[in-house]
């Protein structure tokens, strides 16, 4: 697959702070790249290094084949959409969907040609005479996604584009980018601490930690087989429990996600790769399933104190009047476990 940009053994620090360290990453063209991963991980300072507002310590990074390193960031095609939007309130829709086409000195025909066909891609075109402020967050959201693919960019840069949304526009605007993105074959790179929206959205996820890459890949290969720990936390694994001797390749955890957690009375079911013995401590209704607290003892030598165990069980379950203090046997498939070397 042909990278549309690359960074290789890129490193930017602060004083004695590295915010991002030997970064090897490519960026597929045509895709959605999500940089993914909490706060302080480095994945904005990552996306403004490839936009050019902060230079890195040291390292290359590459756009169309080019070493754009040092390039000024209007010198590197990219558009670039920000958490606050950043519309001109003087302005109209229009003006400012074509205000970087005009910084470009585009002629003014094909100027109003590119904005009427930017607004049409994201369904404002209606409303190209308005200001910002008349318009709902979700369609100055529109307005900006316009803005930055009316230059016909490289590469188009969003930065927590949809974290001053509510939940429903969230949702609406995951579908719209897709569909812009398919539409047009721009190559994205999408920052967010949003696991769901990665999950969603991405062609190719990439998982930081302080400054670092912990796991790259596609959704589906990297959801039901997290590389480690902190990977499995941040994709929503609740559930750790130690390997013990029968675990392969030195993994020292088992994880499993809380709705791939089987609850019975009696023997695990046959062929179970994790089964142990707990006790329900807690339960909360959530409509259309129950969520089941419970404590597994520790096998001894295995640390102290109990094990906390998350299940996820469907509210129509043959057994959904648990109660805290039943005595139950907690089991999984093994194809829902992952083994974890950390």
């Amino acid at each position: 697959m042909t990278a549309a940009a690359q960074f290789i053994d890129v490193t930017r620090t602060f004083g004695d702070f590295t915010a991002v360290g030997s970064l090897n990453l490519d960026i597929p063209e045509g895709r959605i790249t999500t940089l993914l991963g909490p706060s302080g991980c480095g994945k904005t300072t990552t996306l403004r290094m490839l936009a050019g507002y902060t230079a890195p310590s040291s390292g290359t990074i590459r756009i169309a084949g080019k070493d754009a390193t040092r390039l000024p960031p209007e010198k590197r095609n990219l558009g670039m959409v920000f958490q606050s939007y950043a519309l001109f309130p003087h302005m109209s829709v229009a003006d400012n969907v074509g205000y970087g086409l005009k910084l470009r000195k585009i002629p003014a025909a094909e100027r109003r040609s590119r904005v009427a066909e930017a607004l049409d891609l994201v369904g404002l075109g209606h409303l190209a005479a308005q200001r910002p402020r008349k318009l709902s967050g979700g369609q100055q959201q529109r307005v900006a996604l316009a803005r930055a693919i009316a230059i016909r960019p490289s590469l188009l840069l969003l930065d927590e584009p949809l974290s001053n949304l509510d939940a429903r526009l969230r949702v609406q605007m995951r579908a719209e980018i897709r569909r812009i993105q398919a539409e047009t074959g721009l190559t994205v790179v999408l920052v967010t601490h949003d696991q769901d929206e990665a999950l969603e959205m991405s062609d190719v996820m990439v998982l930081m930690r302080a400054g670092h890459v912990m796991q790259s890949g596609s959704p589906a290969e990297v959801f039901p087989r997290p590389a480690n720990r902190f990977v499995a936390e941040f994709l929503g694994y609740e559930n750790f429990v130690p390997a013990g001797p029968a675990a392969s390749d030195g993994a020292t955890t088992l994880t499993v996600r809380p709705e791939h957690l089987e609850i019975v009375q009696g023997e695990a079911p046959d062929g179970a790769r994790l089964a142990l013995p707990a006790t329900v401590t807690g339960i909360a209704y959530r409509g259309v399933d129950r969520h089941l607290t419970l404590a597994a003892p520790r096998v001894k030598g295995e640390g102290e104190g109990d094990v906390t165990l998350i299940a996820t069980v469907r509210a129509d379950h043959s057994r959904a009047d648990w109660r805290p203090g039943d005595q139950v046997t907690v089991a999984a498939r093994p194809e829902h476990v992952v083994e974890l070397a950390d």
